[in-house]
């Protein structure tokens, strides 16, 4: 239970300040979702999708190789000056690239020529994440989360500062969004590259850059299947008929509007990402720490289920309170936490909190796949992972619009986090309960998707009917804890 208590100690350093950070962020949606219109909200929406799908490219998994091969501290210096001056290279050589091609890429975001100052700065903040990545990965493998975490909300404190300056001080449009970030983006790398300077003291070597490639770039096509998950929705909703879109949201909505009112409400789900990112900064370190002890395999099960327990119960308490959520007000104004014209998309929360619980199934999953060096079957899952996507969009965005979008996310991220279990137990035998875990999660969807007919039941008794979901859900949650430890304790 020790080792439990160090993964949940580290956890709370990085959900901590996780929390604190994207509680400060998400000010941002209340001033962005007030200010721009939903056709505005929309290009910011798409302009970090381009983001997210550029930065696997540019990272091209070396966050990880470091995480794997920097444990041999002796190896560490040598290993960091080679990333970090390959990265370096890399990023800058990207970054022209984009630049000469900036004028066929501009329309993609809905990016007119006056506005292409705003492409510049992505090549920017790309820039500056991609080479923080390495220095950011170290502070994680030596356990400096407090530093880490510092870090962290310094960026989003300068983000949030200049948002409200930029865009109530001096007036600016959406290109304040992205001057905000890059500065943020500045200041926290070269922070970081002082704090891990002494490490430059290293060698380059080809040998590292050979290794780090082969254990790494199997994550590319992977991250990249992951953000076609993540973020492609936008675009193909971007690209919807604007007869369906006016069908399914009524007459004057455009397929623009569409994209800002997803974005909007896709925030929600944050809550659930949150707790998967917070704990994916601990386990990656984690269970390499642990990967040779003589008790990993029920160490790791047991990571699952507690996983599942704290996935749960937010699951619960999100989905069945997102309206009230969203209509909190902000102190001093009238603003509220979303306005009000994007609520229309507040059915797709619940489908993609099930899919982000899935996606921390699928990096539970990764710790035998990490351990003996079978990368490569990442990207075969995601890819996997990215047809699902595209042709359940395709599919299901003309008849349900948002919602179909929603659930092929949750399609995918299912797909991808069973596959990855069936292949991991077959290379480390770690005993996750999937039935159960899987009887959890249906039975609290279940539950979930039947307060209408609760509500209608107890004569319209609205906070009555999620209350008593919320304690069934928690005593069914309590139940799966329970019969897991117990079946794990059988085993050993």
């Amino acid at each position: 239970m020790s080792k439990l208590r160090e993964l949940f100690s580290d956890t709370l350093v990085y959900g901590i300040s996780s929390v604190l950070a994207r509680f400060i962020n998400y000010l941002l949606v209340p001033l962005h979702t007030g200010v721009f219109n939903t056709a505005q909200y929309g290009i910011i929406g798409l302009v970090y999708a381009a983001i997210a799908f550029l930065n696997v490219v540019f990272t091209f998994g070396m966050e990880s190789a470091y995480l794997r091969y920097a444990e041999n501290r002796k190896e560490a210096p040598n290993v960091f000056k080679t990333l970090q001056l390959g990265l370096f290279a890399f990023a800058s050589l990207l970054c022209l690239i984009l630049y000469l091609a900036m004028p066929a890429l501009l329309p993609l975001m809905n990016l007119a020529p006056e506005t292409s100052a705003i492409f510049l700065l992505m090549l920017g903040i790309l820039w500056f994440d991609t080479l923080s990545i390495v220095p950011m990965a170290e502070l994680r493998l030596t356990r400096r989360a407090y530093l880490f975490a510092a870090l962290k909300t310094l960026n989003v404190l300068i983000n949030l500062a200049l948002n409200f300056y930029l865009i109530l001080g001096l007036g600016f449009g959406i290109e304040a969004v992205f001057l905000a970030n890059l500065a943020g983006s500045f200041v926290m790398t070269i922070l970081v590259w002082i704090f891990t300077a002494d490490l430059l003291k290293g060698s380059f070597s080809k040998k590292w850059v050979q290794t780090a490639f082969e254990f790494g770039w199997p994550f590319v096509p992977s991250g990249i299947g992951f953000v076609i998950n993540e973020m492609l929705d936008r675009f193909l909703l971007n690209g919807m008929d604007p007869a369906n879109a006016e069908r399914l949201y009524g007459a004057g909505t455009t397929p623009e509007d569409i994209v800002g009112i997803y974005n909007a409400c896709y925030k929600l789900a944050v809550f659930m990402l949150l707790v998967v990112q917070m704990y994916r900064m601990a386990w990656q370190p984690f269970f390499m720490r642990h990967a040779k002890d003589g008790d990993s395999r029920e160490l790791f099960g047991r990571a699952f289920i507690w996983y599942n327990l704290f996935s749960a119960l937010l699951f619960m308490v999100v989905a069945l309170f997102k309206e009230q959520i969203v209509a909190i007000s902000i102190p001093g104004t009238e603003a509220t936490l979303i306005d009000s014209a994007y609520w229309g998309g507040l059915e797709i929360v619940p489908f993609l909190l099930l899919a982000y619980w899935f996606h921390g199934w699928y990096i539970n999953f990764s710790s035998g796949v990490f351990i003996k060096e079978k990368t490569k079957v990442f990207y075969k899952i995601t890819l996997m992972g990215a047809v699902i996507t595209v042709i359940a969009n395709l599919a299901l965005i003309p008849i349900f619009g948002m919602v179909g979008s929603a659930t092929a996310t949750l399609l995918s991220y299912g797909a991808m986090a069973t596959t990855l279990g069936i292949y991991s137990k077959k290379v480390m035998d770690v005993p996750y309960r999937l039935p159960e875990s899987f009887g959890l999660m249906i039975a609290l969807a279940g539950l979930v998707f039947a307060e209408p007919w609760f509500t209608t039941f107890l004569n319209g008794g609205e906070i009555l009917s999620k209350g008593l979901i919320l304690a069934v859900g928690i005593i069914v949650t309590v139940v799966y804890m329970r019969i897991c430890q117990v079946k794990i304790d059988l085993s050993q």
